[in-house]
């Protein structure tokens, strides 16, 4: 497509966005209130490295501004992480795992943990070769495949919460 052409249907698009009501989740005023409030969840301990990932992920995503200064939610999470292999040889050799991680989470006030405000599911694939790799190198793979599942989940279970703090400013 020339770039004659281009310039025209990239300003409909844009035109057709907000034609239709599109506001982006983390914009406008209520974007701003979910930005706000995504400031001020505590998340809680998560065992395991895996676990230790997921949280640095989900602070980073979620603490914008840096470390919150009121907590006023806390955010719990059951995170697993399952291999299986998917390449396997006829000596029963593995050469590619299938690592699937699973985020259960709950939101909740900090001052009643007895009521969940919110809760889901969050979920990411990701695979990762074993060829005769020296210990270093399986290491090294494995905490990228690792960073980038909990990455994954951390986007979705952050989509999740701005969403819902979206539609309940007043949470």
């Amino acid at each position: 497509m020339s770039s004659n052409l281009l310039k025209p249907a990239v300003l409909a698009a844009l035109l057709g966005l907000s034609a239709c009501g599109f506001t982006p989740l983390y914009g406008g005023q209520q974007g701003a209130d979910a930005s706000t409030q995504l400031d001020e969840v505590a998340v809680a301990n998560i065992p395991e490295r895996t676990g230790q990932i997921l949280r640095e992920s989900l602070e980073t995503r979620l603490h914008a501004a840096g470390a919150p200064v009121t907590e006023l939610y806390a955010l719990k999470v059951s995170y697993t992480v399952a291999t299986a292999g998917i390449g396997v040889l006829q000596d029963t050799a593995t050469t590619r795992n299938r690592l699937t991680a699973t985020a259960h989470w709950s939101l909740t006030p900090i001052g009643n943990p007895g009521q969940t405000l919110l809760s889901g599911t969050a979920t990411a694939m990701n695979a990762e070769n074993v060829v005769d790799q020296q210990y270093f190198a399986l290491t090294l793979e494995s905490d990228t495949v690792n960073k980038q599942l909990a990455d994954q989940v951390a986007g979705e279970i952050t989509a999740q919460i701005a969403a819902w703090f979206r539609a309940h400013p007043n949470a």
